[in-house]
């Protein structure tokens, strides 16, 4: 991805965010500089802040999402079995714009609409190597209840309504109607190693710099903090 459309994408996340009155933490609003001058070392080591990718693919339009990740634990955390165990996302995903087939290995999270279109998600359960099982119905907590749906479903959220996916769980998910505010609320998170796709992709975009970067994305903080 360009630069360019980076910094485009970050100004009309703010303001598509900021239209459902939720607001980003200070921190959002460094620029680089004032990331680098400031005491940086929880943002890197915790992976929180802008993030936006296309999946290595340079089709963001339509296979791309956004996502700020506002605060987050440590794998340290999870294996210790106390401390900060948590993480919050605030994502959105465009209409008829694909997060493609993932699962994680340890991560689970609670996906809520926050607002805008419906969120529809297509679910499928693992097998026992942990592939997706073609068959299999998928067991799901959905706002509290326990759901069984076909292997391969579409469920659709409206805005308020939620979905809790456990570790295994496959998953891809777009905007229907209109783009979708997502809130993540979830087990300690770490994009580096608990992705595993259906497709061969990679989780981060590689960044053609063609202007200079408004805020740096958690992607680019080895680059220009280290």
């Amino acid at each position: 991805m360009k630069r360019s459309h980076v910094n485009e994408i970050l100004k009309e996340a703010d303001s598509f965010i900021r239209s459902f009155g939720y607001i980003l933490p200070p921190f959002a609003y460094l620029s680089p500089e004032e990331m680098k001058a400031t005491d940086h070392s929880l943002y890197v080591e915790r992976a929180m802040g802008w993030d936006i990718t296309d999946y290595g693919l340079g089709k963001f339009d339509e296979l791309g999402l956004f996502l700020f990740t506002v605060r987050n634990g440590i794998a340290d955390d999870l294996k210790r079995g106390k401390g900060m165990l948590y993480a919050e996302k605030i994502m959105i995903s465009r209409k008829d714009q694909l997060s493609p087939m993932h699962r994680h290995y340890l991560k689970a999270e609670d996906i809520i609409n926050r607002g805008g279109g419906k969120l529809v998600l297509e679910l499928w359960a693992p097998n026992e190597e942990g592939t997706i099982d073609r068959e299999k119905d998928v067991v799901v907590p959905i706002d509290g209840r326990i759901k069984t749906l076909a292997a391969g479903s579409h469920l659709k959220l409206d805005p308020g309504e939620s979905i809790t996916l456990m570790p295994g769980v496959w998953h891809s998910f777009w905007g229907e109607g209109d783009d979708v505010l997502i809130g993540e609320v979830s087990t300690v998170n770490d994009d580096r190693t608990d992705n595993w796709f259906e497709m061969d992709i990679g989780r981060f975009s590689s960044i053609e710099e063609d202007e200079a970067p408004v805020h740096l994305l958690v992607s680019d903080y080895e680059k220009f903090l280290s």
